[in-house]
Order: structure tokens, then C-alpha cells, then sequence
């Protein structure tokens, strides 16, 4: 099978020299193994233990000089992939980081805090990295090698040319056994046995949720709701689930990668965090799975652009809030890059809305960004450029 080119993968490779270990993390199934093994191919004295063995495990967690002596102690570079899966790694973790000069590497399922429990004992001895599913540049590289990531730079005429590959990552999303499956029914196949998959191993074994009946429920809600603002008590209402439940499921489908929540941007912090969030998913495809709708021409169609934006920006690390004001003036995202706020509005349609002139004649950013499938050309209102770019251009305006 094609090995789809990460980015991280260089990342990784510039922290080979250091000592610190190498923590992937990320969603079940987004590529950490693969991504690790691929980078292993390029070096020697390699060596890859899994904790799905549980000969391996047991050893890991109660004979752990012996398994350095056969594991550890002979190569030069160690992955260790399933991390989550050992109770109490992190003590044993910061004992072999301690004795032994080997470049380990480690990856888990869900976020730091919660695949590897470890982290506390590894203040100061660990990297950690997120691997998402593939994000609509490492998607193009595969679809179309042949035009590369200078296409999202390119011309309008360019952007127009992308239109149906945009439209297939709108409905499949960035799951790389996804993008690379033939069909549109193999890959809704495969999205359903990572929704269960994700059930089963992430919610079941590790985070020994015992009734996840409440959090499937949650998670067909919020899927109705992408790019809306949170009404708690509706959504207890509609899931059966109490408050406080309520905010520790919400955690949990943020800390396994599965909904962002988005805050409230405001001068006044303390005010900021009262507000209530708006969610997306991280990988629209599982989104599409979870309400059973892969269609192009859909009522929801606004709300997945939206989606897409946010997937993308939180790949790039992006910090973003929204805009709300008590008289309803809403503006998509902001973000806050350099000290500067940017606001960004994304439209069907290229046209400034009210509530974007508003957001400008409150903050008077020097740049604003309209992001449409079909973008006009730039404008200005007073001293703050009104960017028209395309909306499959959004990973590479902000580098």
C-alpha cells in the first residue's frame, strides 16, 4: 500500500540528535504507526515492540531490567506503539530514559493526558506531537502528486481545478485508509469500522467507559449541530445525561480527537470563558458516518465548510476563538497570530456580511479573511485588507 507523506514525519526527523523521547499522539487509525515505521526505515540498529502483545506488556510492567536487556539495551532507536495499554509506564518509562542511551519513541491513542498516564513523570524527557488524520495538503499529495502544496498557493483559476477533490475530502474526510480505498461505499465501510473500532477499544479498554450508549448519543447530537454554539441543557435533555456527565463526555470527545470546542474570543477573559462554545469535528468523515450523509448538494453544507476551516487550522496549530455579540453579530473564527487578531468569515459565496464589518469596526484588524469555494477579488473597509482566498488555500495563508 502507498505511504502517504506526513509532514510531521520532518518534524520528527530535526528531534532524532536529542535525548528526549518522542511521543506520538493522535486519533485511533490516523497513521502514528505507520508514520513511525516509515521514519524507521531510514535509520539502523531499529527495533518496534507493541503492548497489543501481551507477553510483551506483561514483561514491560513487571520485569522491566529484563525487558531492557532484550528490548531496549541493543538498538539505537526503540518505538514502543500502544503505550496506553501499560499501567504505570511512566515510572518505567523515566527509568530506562534514565539508564539507557537509547532514542525511544512511543505512541498512544487519545490525548497526552490520557493515552499516556505517564507524563508526569517525564516533565523534561518528553516530546510530544500530534498525528491527525491527513489534512487537505497531505491529502492532496496523494490525490494529485503532480500539482504538490503549490497548487493551495496557486491562482483562483488553480482553486477551481482542486473544487472536486475538496468535495471528496467535504464527505470522506482524512483517514488515511479512507483516502486510499477506491470507492465511495469501501470507504464508507471503513468509516464505519473506525466509529466502532472507536467505541470498542478507545471508550471500552482504555478509558473503561462500561455504557457508552449516553456518548453515541452525544455524538449524533453534536454531528447535527457542527459550527453551532453548545446548549447545554438541550443537549442533556436530548442525551439523558446530567450536567456534570455532560461536560465529562464533551472532555472526553475532545481528548480523543474526536470534537473541538471552539471559545469565545473577547477583550475580557474572565468573560470569554462564560461564554459557551461552539463544536466541530476533527475529521469531517467521521462527522459525515455518524449522521449517515455523504452527499454533496446538503442543508448542512455552510456548517461543513466551517468544519473544514476548523480541521484544517487546528492542524496547523492554529489558536482560534469565536465572535458573538449580545446583539447576535457572529464571525466564524478568529484568530490570534502574532499578537494580531484576524478575523475569518467562510461563505459559500463570497460576501461581506454585517456582522464581519461589525467585528472590523470594533477591533480594526489590519487583515480580514473571506474563504469561499468561488473567491472574488480583494477589498478593503478603512485600514483593514479584506483577503479573498480560496477555501482549499487556508492551511498555507497562515504559515
Amino acid at each position: 500500500m502507498r505511504y502517504i507523506e506526513r509532514a510531521l514525519e520532518q518534524a520528527l526527523e530535526k528531534y532524532l540528535k536529542r535525548k528526549e523521547i518522542l511521543a506520538v499522539v493522535g486519533p485511533r487509525q490516523a497513521g502514528k504507526t505507520t508514520i513511525v515505521e516509515h521514519l524507521f526505515e531510514k535509520l539502523e540498529h531499529t527495533h518496534k515492540v507493541s503492548f497489543d502483545d501481551m507477553d510483551l506488556l506483561d514483561l514491560f510492567q513487571n520485569d522491566i531490567k529484563s525487558f531492557i536487556d532484550i528490548h531496549i539495551k541493543p538498538f539505537r532507536y526503540v518505538f514502543i506503539d500502544e503505550i496506553q495499554y501499560a499501567k504505570g509506564s511512566g515510572k518505567s518509562l523515566k527509568f530506562i530514559f534514565d539508564t539507557v542511551p537509547t532514542k525511544l519513541f512511543i505512541s498512544g491513542s487519545s490525548a497526552a493526558d490520557m493515552a499516556i498516564q505517564s507524563l508526569k513523570f517525564l516533565v523534561g524527557r518528553v516530546l510530544i506531537f500530534t498525528l491527525y488524520t491527513l489534512s487537505f495538503k497531505e491529502f492532496l499529495r496523494y490525490k494529485v502528486p503532480e500539482m504538490g502544496e503549490a497548487a493551495l498557493k496557486g491562482s483562483k483559476i488553480v482553486a477551481r481545478q482542486l473544487q472536486p477533490y475538496v468535495e471528496e475530502y467535504l464527505s470522506y474526510g482524512g483517514y488515511p485508509e479512507v483516502v486510499l480505498a477506491d470507492t465511495a461505499e469501501e470507504k464508507a465501510v471503513l468509516l464505519k469500522n473506525i466509529y466502532n473500532t472507536y467505541f470498542l477499544r478507545e471508550i471500552k479498554e482504555i478509558i473503561q467507559l462500561s455504557d457508552d450508549f449516553k456518548l453515541r448519543e452525544l455524538v449524533k447530537a453534536l454531528a447535527l449541530q457542527i459550527g453551532s454554539i453548545i446548549n447545554y441543557q438541550e443537549l442533556s435533555s436530548l442525551t439523558g445525561v446530567s450536567f456534570p456527565e455532560l461536560k465529562q463526555n464533551l472532555n472526553i470527545l475532545e481528548k480523543t480527537f474526536i470534537c473541538g470546542l471552539l471559545r469565545n474570543f473577547h477583550t475580557n477573559k474572565r468573560q470569554e470563558l462564560r461564554k459557551s462554545p461552539k463544536v466541530y469535528f476533527v475529521d469531517i468523515g467521521f462527522r459525515n458516518f455518524v449522521i449517515k450523509n455523504f452527499n454533496k448538494e446538503r442543508p448542512d453544507r455552510g456548517a461543513l465548510l466551517e468544519n473544514f476551516v476548523y480541521s484544517e487550522l487546528i492542524r496547523e496549530e492554529k489558536e482560534l476563538r469565536y465572535w458573538r455579540t449580545k446583539a447576535k453579530a457572529e464571525v466564524d473564527f478568529v484568530l490570534e497570530e502574532k499578537g494580531e487578531v484576524i478575523p475569518i468569515e467562510v461563505k459559500s459565496q463570497p460576501k461581506i456580511t454585517k456582522s464581519l464589518q461589525s467585528f472590523i469596526m470594533a477591533y480594526h484588524p489590519k487583515i480580514a479573511c473571506l474563504l469561499s469555494l468561488h473567491p472574488d477579488e480583494d477589498k478593503k473597509i478603512g485600514a483593514t485588507q479584506i483577503r479573498n482566498a480560496p477555501l482549499a488555500s487556508v492551511s498555507s495563508l497562515f504559515p
